[in-house]
């Protein structure tokens, strides 16, 4: 399963500064999301996620993961502390209502931080997964690490915990385009905002989460997009812009990402960037 291009969004000119959260989420689902596919799919591969794996993933966001985990036979629970509109739209595809019937990807999906996942008698988790990459926003090298040492006890003893990053910024075309949310961002460099990967991000987290690195692996995850505006779209809904439109406006920013996006876009309008991102399996004390 390889990353899709969408063709069914409308134009993205003159979005006012404060985004549609809902309108980012739908963004982030049906166009950004799927371009880590081949990651969750190297993963699982690597890790036999099947029947008899109790998945917990972090940052779950609106489920894609959990749901191509779910369709290995996996049990799976996601978890999201920050976006509330993503986690609805993971409800949707794990949770049927009430009155259909038809086969759906089963699962939980908790609102909240990892010890809300915890649920009485149920034997612990087998895998632990943070896919949101890791180490990229300024100001982001702590959180990750928390949430890890709060998940850890809730699975069994050497489990294997999953962190995701960013690969080498020469070996990732979009860091070029990312490098936009970091320019306009300054000179404030709030929270939030992009900066390259560090070749030791994903050690670094587990070692303060108290985990044992064992194990790691590239996969190469290109960004394809049906045109500039569907790129926009996808870019902006990860959230890396959002510090700078509060510093500038989104049309400056819509401007000068679409600029950015110029140089990979083929004649047929349609853009490609090669990407590699990196994974660390790590094991629970």
């Amino acid at each position: 399963m390889t990353p899709t291009l969408v063709r069914r969004h409308l134009t993205h000119a003159g979005a006012p500064p404060r985004a549609d959260r809902r309108a980012r989420a739908r963004d982030w689902s049906e166009i950004q999301e799927r371009m880590l596919v081949p990651l969750y799919e190297a993963v699982y591969e690597r890790l036999d996620v099947g029947p008899g794996t109790r998945l917990l993933g972090l940052g779950c966001g609106s489920g894609l993961a959990l749901l191509m985990a779910a369709s290995r036979g996996a049990e799976v629970t996601g978890v999201d502390d920050g976006a509330p509109e993503r986690v609805a739209l993971a409800r949707e595809r794990l949770l049927p209502p009430a009155w259909d019937t038809r086969a759906r990807g089963g699962g939980r999906i908790v609102e909240g931080p990892p010890r809300r996942a915890d649920a009485p008698q149920a034997p612990p988790f087998t895998l632990v997964t943070a896919f949101e990459p890791i180490g990229c926003p300024v100001g982001d090298s702590g959180g990750p690490a928390g949430l890890l040492a709060e998940a850890a006890p809730l699975a069994e003893r050497g489990a294997p915990v999953v962190l995701a990053g960013w690969g080498p910024p020469e070996r990732c075309a979009t860091t070029s385009v990312l490098r936009v949310a970091t320019k306009l961002a300054d000179p404030l460099r709030r929270a939030g905002s992009w900066r390259p990967a560090l070749r030791d991000d994903l050690e670094e987290a587990a070692h303060r989460a108290g985990l044992r690195p064992d194990g790691s692996g590239r996969v190469a995850c290109p960004f394809g997009y049906a045109d500039a505006d569907s790129a926009v779209r996808g870019l902006l809904s990860t959230g890396l812009f959002d510090a700078a439109i509060a510093a500038t406006d989104g049309a400056q920013v819509d401007k000068e990402l679409a600029e950015a996006l110029h140089p990979y876009q083929r004649a047929d309008g349609t853009v490609w960037m090669p990407n590699v991102f990196r994974y660390l399996i790590a094991r629970t004390p």
